[in-house]
């Protein structure tokens, strides 16, 4: 189930903007199992992960932290990273990028200085995570977006970003080794990322 909390508005009619959407974000009391992210000018509020998609994550993590830039970090976790010329804020289920991102005392990192993303689909946020995160982050400029999608069980690498979103893409059904692009140049391999 996903919640969306309307659009925010100063006098009924006209929408905050994206500094106040965070804000409110920030005070949100979300429940226990959901986390909130901020797309196309709305805060989502979605449950969180099924059990398997940890051993998944993490199976990504160990697998690409041989190849990661250098001084990068690859980590998964509740980090909002926030993109403020899209006016959208995600947390994406991992993450890589230089360490100085999170050399900050705020809760809302630099999106734009990622180097690496990568969303497990759930059926609430399916649509958003194969349709607005691929031109968000292409957009952005960050190198390589990996999205798994659990219910069909295939995993689609994207690279070469632009202002469209991403000009090249590969996918593979879960079993398969993928190809994961420059900046890591490694083969990912999705052996055990389908569903118990």
């Amino acid at each position: 189930m996903t919640v969306m909390a309307e659009r925010p508005t100063a006098n009924g009619t006209e929408p905050h903007s994206f500094e106040a959407l965070l804000g409110v974000l920030d005070e949100l009391d979300v429940p226990d199992g959901y986390q909130a992210e901020i797309i196309r000018g709305n805060i989502v509020v979605s449950p969180w992960s099924k059990g398997y998609y940890l051993d998944v994550m993490e199976l990504v993590c160990e697998q690409l932290r041989p190849h990661l830039p250098e001084e990068h970090r690859i980590s998964y976790g509740p980090f909002l990273y926030v993109f403020p010329g899209v006016e959208r804020a995600y947390g994406p289920d991992i993450h890589v990028g230089h360490r100085s991102i999170s050399r900050s005392t705020s809760n809302h990192l630099d999106g734009e200085a990622l180097s690496f993303v990568a969303e497990l689909t759930s059926p609430s946020t399916r649509d958003d995570d194969r349709t607005d995160k691929v031109e968000v982050y292409g957009r952005a400029g960050i190198p390589v977006y990996l999205l798994l999608d659990m219910q069909e069980e295939q995993a689609t690498v994207f690279w070469t970003p632009s202002a469209k979103g991403y000009e090249s893409r590969c996918t593979r059904p879960f079993g398969e080794k993928l190809p994961i692009p420059e900046p890591f140049d490694c083969l990912l391999d999705t052996e055990g990322f389908g569903a118990p």
